[in-house]
C-alpha cells in the first residue's frame, strides 16, 4: 500500500487549484443547490453558539464568503489564508486578511473569542500537522471561546470515488487505505490531505484540548442530491434537504453521510 503524497506536495497543489483552478466562492453559492445549502447550515451553526459582536478569526477562510457574511452580521472578523489571491478576494469584500499558514499563525495568544478552521484539517495530511493546527487555534482564542473545525467525510468521498470512476490496477489498496486511514487517493485532484470520520474528528479535536466537544453533519444525508442539482432547483426540494440536515445534524452514523462535517468546541476556561 503507498504512502499519501508529502505536505510539501499538498501545499503547492492548494496554491494551483484554489489560486486559479477552482473558484470556492462559486462553489458555496452557484455551482450547485448543493453550495447554498453548506453555507447557510454552516453560518446557522455558528450563529447558534457566537455572541454579538464577536472577534472571530477566520483560518483559512479562503476568498472570504463566510467572514463577509459574519462581518454583515456585526463580527469583527481578521482572516488568514495560504493563497494569495483568496487573501486579495478577501479585503476586496471588505475583510480584514492576511497571508498565513493554520500552522504559524501571526497572532499574540488570546485576541479572539471564537475561531474558524473550515479547510485546514482536511488539508493537512500528517496527524502532527493537524494538531499543530489545533494547537494554535486554541492558542489565540480566549477560555471559554469557541472553535468550529470543519472536515470532509471519509464515507463520502469514498463513495464519489467508488461510484464515478472506473476500477484501475491500484484500486483496492488505495480505497482500503481511503476507508482505514483517511488517506487521498494521489490521482485526486482536490489537494485533500485527510478524511475524517465523525468520531475521528471529534477525537482529535478532544485531544488537542478543546471540550464540550459536538461533530455536525453539515450538508445532511441527502445534500449529495443538492451537488447534482442546479443552484435554481425547485425550493420544496431544497427546503425537505434543509430539513433533514437539520434533524439529523449531530445523529452519529447519520452525519456522516454529509459531505461535510462540522466540530463545534470550546476552549476550557
Amino acid at each position: 500500500m503507498s504512502d499519501g503524497p508529502k505536505q510539501s506536495e499538498i501545499d503547492a497543489r492548494i496554491q494551483a487549484y484554489h489560486g486559479g483552478i477552482f473558484d470556492e466562492n462559486a462553489r458555496l453559492s452557484t455551482r450547485s443547490a448543493q453550495g447554498p445549502l453548506e453555507f447557510q447550515r454552516t453560518q446557522a451553526l455558528i450563529a447558534a453558539t457566537v455572541h454579538p459582536d464577536t472577534r472571530i478569526l477566520d483560518i483559512g477562510g479562503g476568498a472570504g464568503a463566510h467572514a463577509a457574511a459574519l462581518q454583515a452580521a456585526g463580527h469583527a472578523v481578521t482572516l488568514v489564508d495560504p493563497v494569495p489571491q483568496h487573501v486579495t478576494a478577501a479585503q476586496a469584500a471588505g475583510v480584514t486578511a492576511s497571508i498565513a499558514d493554520a500552522r504559524e499563525l501571526p497572532f499574540p495568544d488570546q485576541p479572539f473569542d471564537a475561531t474558524l478552521m473550515l479547510g485546514p484539517l482536511y488539508h493537512l495530511a500528517d496527524a502532527a500537522d493537524r494538531a499543530l493546527a489545533l494547537q494554535e487555534a486554541m492558542r489565540v482564542t480566549r477560555p471559554g471561546g469557541s472553535l468550529f473545525a470543519g472536515a470532509i467525510s471519509r464515507y463520502i468521498a469514498f463513495g464519489q470515488v467508488f461510484l464515478t470512476r472506473e476500477r484501475e490496477s491500484g484500486d483496492s489498496d488505495e480505497w482500503i487505505a481511503l476507508l482505514q486511514d483517511g488517506r487521498p487517493s494521489p490521482r485526486m485532484r482536490f489537494p485533500a490531505g485527510h478524511f475524517h470520520t465523525a468520531e475521528g474528528l471529534a477525537q482529535e479535536i478532544a485531544t488537542a484540548g478543546f471540550v464540550d466537544v459536538t461533530v455536525h453533519g453539515v450538508e445532511g444525508p441527502a445534500g449529495m442530491l443538492l451537488e447534482q442539482l442546479s443552484v435554481d432547483t425547485d425550493p420544496e426540494t431544497r427546503a425537505a434537504v434543509a430539513h433533514l440536515a437539520s434533524v439529523a445534524s449531530a445523529m452519529p452514523g447519520i452525519r456522516d453521510f454529509s459531505g461535510h462535517l462540522l466540530a463545534v468546541g470550546r476552549v476550557h476556561g
